[in-house]
């Protein structure tokens, strides 16, 4: 195993015995040195990974992150931006749900521990931070400011629901089926705000006959308007 997947793991078990403590103690009642010594690492360990104690039911934002970061700089100059972030909040939301337990766990302490539910939406706000960036810099030229903070915080919302709901019912709801209801919801928003018709217009020349107008004609009537 390479040493960055042993740091990894190594992470990732501190988190979990972490979380493991401060559910049968209290958050308040277990220590940094406690962690360390049930994680059977040293204090300089977990610092090393952790920057504090609020920290520690987080060890898969940073990745996470990074991951996200990197799919958005992939995209090509043609890809719509708003379907680039959505791509990746769907990527972000199919890696939460492959560590079901830390997400279990996390969400029982963040529902009892308001320090934490604070740290988590610090956490969430990074991916926010991160994709309305992306599509400042992205949306065609003239979008007013305020639509890309807008979209990054609604397709964040969508994806913290679909994953909320998924956490609080311990795995029984479809998480990615809400999360991709949610996105065409936005889709839908965003078609209207462009003004972008949901049909698509058909241009043709035909000759200018009898026969041709009367075709035209039947068409017309049967079509359905787009007002």
């Amino acid at each position: 195993m390479a040493v960055a997947e042993r740091g990894q793991d190594a992470k990732y078990r501190i988190a979990e015995t972490a979380m493991a403590l401060f559910l049968e103690q209290g958050y308040e009642a277990v220590t940094v040195e406690a962690v360390a010594e049930a994680s059977r690492v040293s204090r300089r360990t977990v610092f090393r990974h952790f920057g504090g104690k609020d920290e520690l039911p987080f060890p898969d934002h940073s990745a996470r992150l990074a991951v996200l970061d990197r799919h958005l700089a992939s995209a090509g100059p043609d890809d719509d931006p708003v379907e680039v972030v959505i791509a990746g909040t769907e990527e972000s939301l199919r890696d939460f749900l492959s560590r079901p337990q830390l997400v279990f766990r996390r969400y029982r302490l963040t529902r009892l521990v308001p320090e934490l539910r604070n740290r988590e939406i610090v956490e969430h706000e990074r991916y926010v931070t991160l994709t309305s960036a992306f599509l400042r810099t992205r949306l065609p030229p003239g979008t007013p400011a305020y639509q890309s903070t807008g979209l990054a915080a609604l397709i964040d919302a969508m994806h913290r629901s679909a994953l909320r709901n998924w956490a609080r019912s311990d795995g029984a709801t479809d998480a990615l089926g809400e999360l991709e209801a949610g996105m065409e919801w936005v889709r839908t928003l965003t078609s209207a705000a462009s003004g972008t018709p949901d049909r698509q217009l058909l241009l043709a020349m035909v000759p200018d006959t009898p026969a041709a107008r009367r075709t035209l004609r039947s068409l017309r009537d049967a079509a359905t308007p787009l007002d």
